[in-house]
């Protein structure tokens, strides 16, 4: 890896990228003798492609969830559409809403290359829509109003995911051919419960989250959450009534307050805990 990222190279709601120093931290303290790192929800793959970077020794698994390396793969595509995008509303005011003639020729432009092939629609509504907001369709994208905030200089990828092993399966899939072994360590980031997950592929039901608090039994693993969930209050609340054992007892909890836009914050939950021998 010649090129070590802070943050993912292109959008993506809920990258990790405000956890480096303290994953890092812990990656450094804690788990010296993991050499095999398992991330079953990759995202971005930021948390893979850090571990990477702290760890070269070490082997990391990104389970590609969301297909964000076709993203990557995109990235020329994405760049040409971005600049054609400039040349359109060269001239209008920065950030103001995009108005006819221009709306029409802009969206005509990205129908022609949504025509081609695949188009990025979460990395262009980062260039086009209001911050927060992301499409994944023309259709989605053409419903909204568009602003002049196109991104003014390209997107580059380069290095970002050297040197890892890329899958694409489910993530229970992928934790059962890593389950038992010496060694290993989990990074879970599941969608959030009770958050905005527009960008996420597959809708999740609450069956879905409880089931991932399975790969914290008797795991080494680093485990990521908001208190918008109710993951937490519901592990605390089963252990306290019913005895049935809280997955996130003997973690060390950290926080951190994150933004979402300009009216909206919560709070990041990182739990990590490494099982004693």
């Amino acid at each position: 890896m010649t090129k070590s990222y802070t943050q993912a190279p292109l959008p993506f709601m809920g990258q990790k990228r405000r956890w480096n120093q303290e994953f890092k931290k812990a990656l450094e303290t804690e788990f010296t003798d993991c050499g095999t790192f398992v991330d079953l929800f990759g995202g971005s793959g930021l948390l893979s492609h850090f571990t990477k970077s702290v760890r070269p020794d070490a082997q990391v698994i990104y389970n590609d969830f969301d297909n964000y390396s076709r993203r990557i793969e995109a990235i020329p595509t994405t760049n040409a559409l971005l600049s054609d995008l400039r040349a359109i509303v060269a001239g209008f005011p920065e950030d103001k809403r995009i108005t006819e003639p221009l709306l029409s020729r802009v969206l005509g432009k990205i129908a022609e290359y949504d025509s081609r092939g695949f188009v990025d629609y979460i990395t262009l509504s980062a260039s086009l829509l209001f911050s927060g907001k992301y499409a994944t369709s023309f259709e989605e994208l053409r419903k909204n109003g568009l602003y002049n905030t196109i991104k003014q200089t390209d997107y580059s990828a380069d290095d970002y995911l050297d040197g890892l092993t890329v899958v694409h399966d489910d993530y229970r899939a992928v934790f059962h051919q890593w389950e038992g072994k010496d060694g290993v360590c989990f990074l879970i980031d599941p969608p959030y419960l009770s958050t905005q997950a527009v960008t996420y592929s597959n809708y999740w039901k609450l069956r879905d989250y409880l089931d991932v608090l399975h790969t914290l039994n008797g795991t080494n693993y680093f485990y990521f959450t908001s208190e918008k969930s109710s993951i937490i209050e519901l592990c605390d609340w089963l252990d306290k009534e019913y005895g049935m054992g809280n997955p996130f007892n003997g973690a060390v909890r950290k926080e951190l307050r994150s933004r979402l836009n300009y009216n909206a914050n919560y709070t990041d939950i990182m739990f990590y805990k490494h099982k004693q021998p």
